[in-house]
């Protein structure tokens, strides 16, 4: 099969379009044919060899969210039949070998795909998806009508924490530049404020909850946002020193957090993309022998919802 491999953690040029083996299931496990792998920015970090490298082995096959087709099922597995269509983020942050043509994991790390949905956009969702959705339904226990800060609102996990937020009752402020304010205010966002000209943290108060993809001094302001008692949950803790001193300082918690597989929760986002409450949104496609410039794209931060690769004809 095809797959994008890497024999050393480096910039896009390591990226490599090889021929590997087939991966087998075993017990509990599924095949999956794969139609498209969504590109995030931890597939980034990881190729460079500054994310979870510690549980990373090369050569090394990147890319955790895809979509596609069961094609077999390993002894003892009844989840799935092939021919299923799924979606998943599978083993993250082991690996899982994403940008491939087939990938095995358990069969629990994958949910049905909504009835709908095409390969491109199933495989747009899962990492972005579970990540905003633990965040908001199982770390901060959204409640109907509490306040929710969603910080960067435009990107991968931001544009859906603002759909989740809203399914769930809450009222939603969220930063973005001024260019993606229509996108985003299109998702459901009550306020909208425009972090270049904008000091956030004197803008919006009184949060419940703050959503927080982004580490450093920003991680740190995003703290102030919030009501005393208030809760900060940060995809970006452990590149934001002194963020848990300075909430214990400040009244309010900060929560770092790692998203995991969860096919009750890629249920939950499946059903709200069936009821029309969740819409995921695809910038570019780049076919699989061009995941270079897919990298490129999502490593200079600025795109606008997510980036997936085309792997099968189907795509």
């Amino acid at each position: 099969m095809r797959a994008i491999r890497q024999s050393v953690w480096g910039e896009t040029a390591v990226m490599a379009l090889v021929e590997v083996a087939v991966p087998e299931p075993v017990f509990g496990e599924v095949l999956v044919k794969v139609a498209a792998a969504g590109v995030n920015p931890v597939d980034v970090y990881t190729r460079r060899g500054q994310a979870y490298n510690r549980v990373l082995d090369l050569p090394f096959i990147n890319g955790w969210d895809i979509a596609g087709e069961v094609v077999r099922t390993g002894y003892g597995t009844t989840r799935f039949q092939p021919g299923d269509l799924v979606f998943g983020m599978p083993w993250f942050p082991r690996a899982a070998g994403g940008y491939a043509e087939y990938v095995t994991a358990p069969a629990r790390h994958f949910a049905r795909m909504p009835e709908g949905l095409s390969f491109t956009e199933a495989a747009a969702l899962p990492l972005a998806g579970l990540t905003a959705w633990q965040m908001l339904t199982e770390v901060a226990a959204l409640a109907p009508g509490q306040r929710v800060l969603v910080a960067g609102a435009a990107g991968g996990v931001g544009h859906l924490a603002v759909q989740i937020a809203k399914a769930r009752g809450a009222h939603v402020t969220s930063t973005a530049s001024a260019a993606k304010h229509a996108f985003v205010r299109g998702l459901g966002a009550d306020e909208v404020i425009d972090y270049t000209t904008t000091e956030v943290s004197v803008a919006a108060r009184d949060m419940d909850v703050v959503i927080q993809m982004f580490g450093g001094e920003a991680g740190l302001k995003a703290l102030e946002c919030l009501r005393p008692g208030g809760v900060l949950v940060s995809g970006q803790a452990a590149w934001t020193p002194g963020l848990h001193e300075r909430a214990g300082e400040l009244g309010v918690r900060a929560v770092a957090y790692l998203v995991d597989p969860d096919c009750a929760g890629l249920e939950a986002l499946a059903d709200l993309v069936t009821k029309g409450r969740l819409k995921v949104h695809v910038e570019a496609v780049f076919p699989l022998a061009e995941a270079a410039r897919a990298h490129e794209l999502v490593g200079g931060g600025r795109t606008t919802g997510k980036v997936v690769l085309a792997v099968g004809e189907s795509a």
